[in-house]
């Protein structure tokens, strides 16, 4: 059985510790998920802005706080994530001694005592098998991030939705209440990760994907 991939990727305020959740988004098979942290500040058209943009369909939701957005976080997961045949992808998102978005969320689900969103939820992160067996070497360096993996093995519209040249740039655009484009960049990076998602799931072994069990151990047993 081939599990259904569900593409993940979030957007934050930096890099350390006491930074913030600000967007996380999903692309499954049939559109993207996003969620929007706004501070009250007011979103009237975003969702229609992206939609614009964007073929696959978009479903935004707006949340007040990052507490509100990582408790509707973990609405969505047991919804539609949890005992449902998916795979959770994400690039880079946690490898064997590195990776950003799941240790980046565990902190800030600690923060709040929110409960860990992911359970019963399979995850393969699509680096390793990436960097394994394609070839992401120019000159003497490999190719390591997202965008210049996906520029290399996919390219296409999917990298064109994206407004951004930098990161940084999304940390200024939350903090300057310009959703539009922040949402954008959100949903440009879950469909690149789900793009090379598909080619690794086209040219690779299952055996490739690294899978393993996101249930918190007070999940499995409690």
């Amino acid at each position: 059985m081939v599990l259904e991939q569900v593409a993940f990727d979030i957007e934050t305020t930096g890099f350390d510790a006491d930074d913030e959740l600000t967007v996380a988004g999903f692309a499954l098979p049939l559109g993207v998920r996003v969620f929007l942290r706004t501070d009250g500040r007011t979103v009237d058209g975003v969702e229609a802005a992206v939609q614009e943009q964007v073929e696959c369909h978009v479903r935004l939701s707006t949340h007040a706080s990052e507490r509100a957005l990582l408790e509707a976080v973990g609405e969505f997961s047991r919804d539609r994530l949890a005992d449902d045949d998916v795979l959770l992808v994400a690039f880079n998102g946690e490898t064997w001694r590195s990776g950003f978005d799941l240790p980046f969320l565990r902190t800030r689900l600690t923060h709040y005592d929110v409960t860990w969103p992911f359970g019963d939820v399979p995850y393969a992160d699509l680096l390793p098998v990436i960097s394994k067996r394609f070839n992401t070497t120019v000159g003497e360096e490999e190719c390591r991030d997202l965008v210049g993996v996906y520029d290399m093995l996919c390219g296409g519209a999917d990298g064109a939705l994206d407004p951004f040249e930098e990161s940084s740039e999304a940390v200024a655009a939350f903090e300057a209440g310009e959703f539009t484009p922040l949402v954008l960049h959100n949903v440009a990076d879950v469909l690149r990760t789900r793009a090379l998602g598909g080619l690794a799931e086209q040219y690779c072994s299952k055996s490739e994907f690294n899978v393993k069990s996101l249930t918190a151990t007070t999940q499995e047993y409690g």
